[in-house]
């Protein structure tokens, strides 16, 4: 963005907000629903934000099962965020139910050839139990992945090696901030759909299939629908 990430000066605080610019982006895979978006650096302390934002807006609940690629700083960010006090250490102990995996994968020409399942917190008994509910009964990204491609889809900044790459940070940031957000409320998802009688489906949102709403909505309708800049989820569910 602005410059390629080799001519950015880390000394130089203008280039903070130039070169690569990530999405950190939180997914319930059941619901396709966004929970949480950072723009920005791919840093640690953006991953913790991302942690801590999913955090709050499930209160703390129990999760089934967390995935993510082999990036280290969600791990710390995960520990950080969801350790209890136990009395025992100063950082606290992570709670039973928490389960995360991440997929390695191994690539041969740039191809990936094999894809592997790496268990970083919880059991391989509490990984098995937590696999009897998951969507596609497997550790993967598969869905995160199919969210980043839609999101290039509908923002033609990210799309690559073109001239429509973002030039303003600023601008990115809110584009992004956009095309995710109103994703759950305002686009359907051919899997979410309902079948009502026969050849015939009832169209859902990712937020109509959480529970947020029942009804899919106009961007007009959720631009100026006011906000508090935090929502959660209504219930807990076990998937």
């Amino acid at each position: 963005m602005a410059k390629k990430q080799k001519h950015c000066d880390p000394a130089e605080p203008a280039d903070a907000r130039c070169g690569d610019c990530w999405d950190h982006v939180a997914l319930d895979p059941e619901h396709r629903l966004v929970l949480s978006v950072v723009v920005g650096k791919r840093t640690e302390a953006h991953a913790r934000q991302l942690v801590h934002e999913v955090r709050e807006r499930t209160d703390g609940r129990f999760l089934n099962l967390i995935t993510s690629d082999e990036y280290p700083a969600y791990a710390t960010a995960i520990a950080e965020v969801y350790a209890e006090p136990d009395g025992a250490t100063a950082t606290g102990a992570l709670p039973d139910w928490l389960v995360y995996a991440t997929v390695h994968k191994t690539r041969q020409q740039n191809r990936v050839v094999q894809v592997e399942a790496r268990l970083v917190f919880g059991t391989l008994r509490s990984l098995a139990a937590a696999l009897l509910w998951a969507v596609l009964g497997c550790v993967t990204t598969v869905f995160i992945e199919r969210s980043n491609g839609t999101d290039r889809h509908r923002n033609s900044r990210k799309v690559r090696k073109t001239y429509r790459f973002s030039k303003d940070w600023s601008v990115h940031e809110a584009m992004t901030y956009f095309t995710l957000y109103s994703g759950n409320f305002c686009w359907s998802v051919r899997t979410l759909r309902e079948q009502v009688a026969p050849k015939r489906y009832r169209q859902r949102t990712p937020a109509m299939a959480a529970g947020l709403t029942d009804r899919l909505w106009s961007l007009e309708e959720w631009l100026l629908f006011p906000s508090s800049g935090c929502w959660k989820l209504p219930s807990c569910r076990r998937r």
